[in-house]
């Protein structure tokens, strides 16, 4: 019996341990700043330009991937180094663009096709507008499940789950 105690005992130790460290390394991963800007990583941006080059590491050296041809279009900004920010659009291609090339503007892309737009967040006020999936528009403020979105001069509330460039956990005045 005296030999369970002790073993008892450096299992609560370590199991106490365990739990400080993982609760330290979860905070580290949600309290994520930007070297640079000391702003949240991740965090959503919109391209401001209609065009930017999409490089494989950050300065001007490095080779061009691809370029992105949509202004508006919502990105997820994940790192920075220097002027440089790695991006990642909705299908997780990206890379390192210039910082001027991007907005802080909020857009996000509809995911679901004829998404519906209501006057209130409620399904059952009526419905302002349909958005086609594909369609970037502007983001407004957001509760727990609907957020405000406007584009082609329509604009309504819409599921938070139909969108992409908005964190389900998000608030937004």
């Amino acid at each position: 019996m005296s030999g369970i105690l002790p073993v008892k005992r450096r299992f609560l130790a370590m199991s106490s341990v365990f739990l400080i460290v993982l609760g330290a390394v979860t905070a580290n991963a949600q309290d994520k700043r930007g070297p640079v800007t000391n702003l949240p990583l991740p965090r959503y941006v919109s391209m401001k330009a209609a065009e930017g080059n999409v490089r494989r590491g950050p300065s001007l050296t490095h080779r061009i991937d691809w370029v992105f041809k949509r202004r508006g279009m919502p990105l997820q900004i994940t790192a920075e180094y220097g002027n440089w920010r790695r991006v990642q659009d909705r299908d997780g291609a990206g890379g390192w663009v210039h910082y001027a090339l991007l907005s802080g503007v909020r857009t996000v892309l509809i995911e679901s096709e004829l998404l519906p737009a209501y006057t209130s967040p409620d399904t059952n006020s009526p419905i302002s507008a349909k958005f086609e999936a594909g369609v970037v528009a502007r983001l407004g403020s957001c509760s727990v499940d609907w957020c405000h979105i406007s584009a082609g001069g329509y604009r309504g509330w819409a599921l938070k789950s139909s969108l992409w460039g908005v964190d389900p956990s998000e608030i937004r005045e």
